[in-house]
């Protein structure tokens, strides 16, 4: 039903079947609890109607990433964490190729978010367990019931897809729905600029003054998570950063009842926080306050 490669002369036979064809079911069990970028895993594929799950801890994927970049088209169900993933370890940025069966699904008038198991469910009448999600995919050995969860996520994928786009053709949806996927796995390639970054915590309650510290906070976060490889909740949360700026700290003891903060961050960082929430570019270059969402009456929604 599968095979799990995890040798490299094994890998060269799944590359020459990719290469007599260029249609691939894909998925990926990967972990990140505590790092900023994934730890990959296992990686499934549905080539040639053929099951294989790629032993991402002990394999060179190198030539793999790059016929995922020239396939025709490369199938998920909700790609977003698994195309971020790709990018990462590809070092390479945009997959335009790409069919999200869950993009499908909403062009279906199945909702934004169907699961895989819903999905399949609905549209093939196939059930699935889903029981090994929370798993610990870099432990080795595999367990028999984690191989299996991870063969089934790809093992339907490709009749799931097949269904699915047949459908959105039928009804003229199919190249809608496939421009919606190359606009999500470009957006996925995005990354926002540091100066930029304040943007998704500060609000408008806050000054011009705190948005240029938040901004300031922001872009050091950014650069110490990329460096250190660290989730940013593990240097500063977001709520943390607002009561840093609500609270404007002027010494270590003040920082160390911040919300959340962590101590090791005060003793390794807080100098750096400090500063940075005491030395400000010139006013003229503070962030615009931000504009207060608009509500709108029952009436006027009416």
């Amino acid at each position: 039903m599968f095979q799990f490669i995890q040798q490299q002369p094994d890998l060269e036979n799944i590359l020459h079947l990719m290469s007599q064809t260029s249609i691939y079911g894909l998925d990926t069990e990967f972990i990140k609890v505590d790092t900023l970028w994934p730890k990959l895993g296992v990686f499934q594929i549905n080539v040639a109607d053929q099951v294989f799950l790629l032993d991402g801890a002990s394999l060179d994927l190198s030539i793999f990433w790059e016929k995922l970049f020239q396939a025709q088209q490369n199938i998920f169900h909700a790609c977003s964490e698994d195309i971020d993933l790709i990018y990462h370890y590809a070092q390479q940025k945009t997959l335009t190729n790409v069919f999200d069966t869950q993009v499908g699904m909403s062009f279906l008038g199945h909702g934004l978010q169907v699961s895989y198991q819903n999905a399949l469910k609905q549209m093939l009448n196939v059930d699935i367990d889903k029981d090994q999600t929370r798993s610990d995919w870099l432990a080795r050995p595999l367990s028999p019931e984690q191989l299996a969860y991870a063969a089934n996520d790809v093992l339907y994928l490709m009749n799931l897809s097949n269904k699915i786009q047949n459908e959105l053709a039928d009804k003229y949806l199919l190249d809608f729905a496939l421009e919606d996927c190359r606009h999500l796995t470009y957006e996925i390639g995005q990354e926002t600029p540091l100066e930029r970054l304040y943007h998704d915590i500060g609000n408008y309650r806050h000054s011009r003054r705190q948005l240029m510290q938040l901004q300031q906070l922001a872009a050091w976060r950014e650069q110490i998570v990329k460096a250190l490889n660290y989730p940013r909740s593990f240097i500063l949360k977001s709520s943390t950063m607002i009561d840093l700026v609500e609270k404007n700290p002027c010494n270590h003891f003040q920082l160390s009842g911040i919300r959340d903060i962590r101590q090791n961050i005060v003793r390794d960082h807080g100098k750096t926080i400090l500063d940075l929430l005491k030395f400000l570019p010139e006013q003229a270059e503070w962030p615009l306050r931000m504009a207060r969402p608009i509500r709108h009456s029952s009436k006027e929604a009416e």
